[in-house]
């Protein structure tokens, strides 16, 4: 092998941020070589202290957030004393009580119906709750400087309400948090990342609080009070959605997916980071979107077969099917799901997606696909004018055309960083079909 006259080897962390760069000069004639070892800028001392809190590859995170909402929750929490009766000779320490009491039991039962309704959406939809989350925890501040100016029953309500956005917001970041950090940490250093992570929210609450501390001694008048907490909650959401603005999910959701499908359609094969900067952080569930992003539908994946067709009569156990409808269900043998449709009052169409018990990522995958392909033929935006034989042969001529896009692209896909093996795709409770008989 020949040597190379000038050979030069970077050394990087985790994060990609340059450790050493090494540098070897040209061999001299007794086969002995010079290697230059090149160190970056020596940090300073706060620096190296600041890597006992932070992660591999900081600076590329944010504290300013959790700075400002340590001193909004200051001023809610005075707000909040002031409201149970903290200074009123006439209140009553069991009544303040019994109100921490109701508003802890209504967050619980807040925090179960809506891991219950919402729990499966929380991963593929992770950027979305994570700022949701904050938008929840910032009008539950709202309202706590709010309640003291209602009467002592209104305030109950005010202060209930409050406490479960509260717990909404636990249950959202929680879970958003966790997939988010799995997506962040490189090399297995998920540890390092969580651990770090816990050090650093401790080190800026104690901040937040120093700071917080003297705010709340400052800001006595009304008007200072609602200024000062509307700037904070201003500066904790923008920055909060800047720093999710910048994430880029490798995973495939909803959203994703139809933005991936119209560029593959245009024969460009879309990166993680091109896709999020067209990615809209709040989407409607299962809507489906044209190239424009005009809206043409909605889809449901991982539906009941029961709601594909009508039924005998209401609360009957029997459906009425045509033939067409049996050689669709037969056909998720070989094509591993079904997509069925139904059409709305005006030029949308409602799709659903039934998933046999064998389908892959990628069969769901290419089952949103056909619905947006089906959903964006303007013969079909003519609704009802539609017959039952064009509607199975469009189905059809879909179904194939997906297929093979997803054959075509698939390998390109994973070469530019798309995770086709994790389902972010289902975020409901959806049910899987097994096909039997002859």
């Amino acid at each position: 092998m020949a040597e190379p006259k000038r050979l030069e080897l970077t050394e990087t962390d985790s994060a990609g941020n340059v450790l050493a760069t090494y540098i070897a000069s040209p061999t001299d004639p007794k086969g002995i070589c010079r290697v230059d070892i090149i160190e970056p800028t020596t940090k300073r001392p706060w620096q190296t202290l600041l890597d006992v809190f932070l992660p591999a590859g900081y600076p590329h995170s944010d504290s300013l957030q959790a700075f400002a909402s340590s001193i909004a929750s200051l001023l809610s929490s005075r707000a909040v004393l002031s409201s149970v009766g903290v200074g009123d000779a006439t209140a009553s320490p069991t009544a303040a009580l019994l109100l921490s009491i109701l508003q802890d039991s209504i967050g619980r039962i807040a925090t179960i119906l809506f891991a219950d309704r919402f729990g499966t959406a929380l991963e593929p939809e992770c950027k979305m709750y994570r700022l949701l989350a904050d938008v929840f925890n910032d009008i539950a501040f709202i309202l706590d400087c709010l309640s003291p100016v209602f009467p002592k029953g209104v305030r109950v309500v005010v202060l209930s309400l409050s406490s479960v956005l509260r717990a909404l917001c636990g249950v959202a970041a929680g879970s958003a948090k966790a997939s988010l950090s799995a997506h962040f940490a490189k090399w297995g250093n998920l540890g390092e990342l969580n651990a770090k992570d816990s050090s650093q929210e401790t080190v800026i609450s104690l901040l937040g609080m120093m700071v917080g501390s003297l705010v709340v001694s400052w800001v006595t008048s009304p008007m200072a009070t609602w200024t000062t907490l509307i700037f904070l909650v201003a500066v904790h959401l923008e920055t909060n959605r800047r720093a999710v603005r910048a994430v880029r999910m490798r995973t495939v959701n909803r959203q994703r997916a139809g933005l991936i499908y119209h560029a593959l359609v245009g024969g460009h094969v879309p990166s993680p980071q091109e896709v999020a900067e067209r990615e809209r952080i709040f989407e409607w569930d299962g809507v489906l979107r044209d190239e424009k992003w005009g809206e043409t539908g909605y889809c449901v994946v991982g539906t009941s077969i029961r709601k594909t067709s009508r039924l005998v009569k209401a609360g009957s156990r029997a459906m009425l099917v045509d033939t067409h409808w049996l050689a669709d269900m037969a056909a998720i043998r070989e094509r591993r799901y079904s997509l069925q449709l139904r059409w709305g009052y005006s030029d949308r169409i409602y799709a659903s997606v039934v998933i046999g018990d064998e389908a892959k990522v990628e069969d769901i995958l290419t089952a949103w696909w056909q619905a947006l392909a089906v959903a964006g033929q303007s013969a079909v935006r003519e609704g009802k004018k539609a017959s039952e034989e064009s509607t199975v042969a469009l189905l059809d001529r879909t179904a194939e055309e997906t297929r093979q896009l997803m054959e075509r692209y698939r390998e390109e896909l994973v070469g530019k960083g798309w995770d086709l093996e994790s389902n972010a795709l289902e975020t409901g409770m959806t049910s899987r079909v097994r096909v039997g008989g002859m």
